[in-house]
C-alpha cells in the first residue's frame, strides 16, 4: 500500500488515542504519510477517518462536517473531565427524576445551541491544548460556541443511565451534553460510553478493525472518497490540462467541487471564486 493514496476507516478499540492508530496504520501501510481528520477520545469508540499518502491533504478539505454518535450518560454523578475517565467530584440522589423529564430535557438541546467545550477538549487556548493546561492545574474557561444538534434520539432510561443517539455539527461535544442535561436536571451527570458511529458520509459499515486491516487493509481510494464527498464535474481534456496547471476555469460549481479528467482520474478541489472556478488543492 505505500505508493497507494487514499482514505482507511478505522472502527476505532477503547483504550487507545488517535495518534495511537494513526501508528498502527502507518505500519500496515508502509508510510509515513498518515494522518486522522477528527479526533476521538481514548475511551471512545467507532469511525476514525485517516488518509494516506496524497489523501492527508485531502483530510483538510474533506467536508465531513456531520457526525453520528451513541452514547450513555449516567446521571447523578459529576466528574472533573464530564466523562468517565475523570475523579468524581460529587453524587446526588435521583430516585426523584422521571423519565419524562429526563426526555423533556433533552429535547433542549436539539438545534442550534450555545455549548461550552468540555475544559478538557483538544482546543488550543493561546497557543496550548486546554486539556494540557488543565493537567497541569491551570483554570481554563473557554468560551460558548455555537453548534447545531440535527437529531437527538432517546433509546433507553434505565434508572441513571441514558442511552441517545445524535446526529450533529462538527465541533460539537457530546461530553458537553451529557453535563449540561445533568446541570438542566440538577442532578449533575457525565459520559460512561462514547461510539463514534459515521462521520459524513462513512459509517461502522465501512470501517474496519485494526486487526481486520492487518489482513487487508482496505483502501478506499483517493478518486472514490472525492466523489463519495464532494459534488463532482468531469472535464474535456482541454479543461483537465488547465488544472494540472493550476488555472481557473469557466465553470459555475455550487461550492467546493471535485473535478476529474475524462479518464477518471482525481485531479484536484475547485471552489467558486470571483465569479470562475479556482484551484482549492490539486492532487496531481
Amino acid at each position: 500500500m505505500s505508493t497507494e493514496s487514499g482514505l482507511v476507516v478505522v472502527d476505532k478499540p477503547g483504550g487507545l488515542t488517535s495518534h495511537d492508530v494513526v501508528g498502527r496504520v502507518r505500519r500496515l501501510a508502509g508510510t509515513r504519510k498518515v494522518g486522522h481528520a477528527g479526533t476521538l477520545d481514548p475511551m471512545a469508540t467507532g469511525v476514525l477517518v485517516l488518509g494516506v499518502n496524497r489523501a492527508t491533504r485531502l483530510l483538510g478539505h474533506l467536508m465531513l462536517t456531520e457526525k453520528a454518535y451513541d452514547a450513555t450518560i449516567r446521571l447523578g454523578v459529576t466528574t472533573t473531565t464530564d466523562d468517565a475517565e475523570g475523579e468524581v467530584l460529587a453524587t446526588v440522589a435521583v430516585e426523584s427524576l422521571d423519565e419524562a423529564s429526563i426526555r423533556g430535557a433533552l429535547a433542549g438541546f436539539v438545534g442550534e445551541i450555545d455549548q461550552v467545550p468540555t475544559a478538557v477538549s483538544a482546543i488550543k487556548v493561546d497557543g496550548k491544548r486546554a486539556y494540557q493546561r488543565v493537567r497541569d492545574g491551570e483554570q481554563v474557561d473557554l468560551k460558548a460556541r455555537r453548534v447545531t444538534v440535527h437529531e437527538l434520539t432517546v433509546r433507553e432510561v434505565n434508572g441513571r443511565d441514558v442511552r441517545i443517539s445524535v446526529r450533529c455539527s462538527s465541533g460539537t461535544y457530546i461530553r458537553a451534553i451529557a453535563r449540561d442535561l445533568g446541570a438542566a436536571l440538577g442532578v449533575g451527570g457525565h459520559l460512561t460510553e462514547l461510539r463514534r458511529t459515521a462521520v459524513g458520509q462513512f459509517d461502522l459499515g465501512v470501517a474496519r478493525t485494526l486487526d481486520e486491516l492487518a489482513d487487508d487493509p482496505a483502501l478506499v481510494p483517493i478518486a472514490e472518497a472525492a466523489r463519495r464527498t464532494f459534488p463532482v464535474v468531469d472535464l474535456d481534456e482541454a479543461q483537465a490540462r488547465d488544472v494540472r496547471f493550476g488555472r481557473a476555469l469557466g465553470l459555475s460549481l455550487p461550492g467546493v467541487t471535485a473535478v476529474f479528467a475524462p479518464d477518471g482520474e482525481f485531479l484536484a478541489l475547485y471552489e467558486p471564486r470571483d465569479q470562475v472556478a479556482r484551484a482549492v488543492a490539486v492532487f496531481v
